[in-house]
């Protein structure tokens, strides 16, 4: 079962659970207090510091 938790990120609510079970946690939650979802934490890192990856 998936539950409501505060994102780490933007303090904005997000899931953790089974995955089953997000539409019905989304629907306790105003659209504006869902958290987007950010990049990883390398790829925040590489645009955080300008860095372009190397091919």
């Amino acid at each position: 079962m998936c539950q409501p938790i505060r994102c780490r990120v933007c303090g904005k609510t997000t899931w953790t659970g089974c995955g089953s079970h997000i539409e019905e946690v989304r629907r306790t939650v105003p659209a504006a207090d869902w958290c987007p979802g950010h990049a990883t934490q390398s790829s925040h890192a590489t645009q955080s510091t300008g860095d372009q990856p190397r091919s």
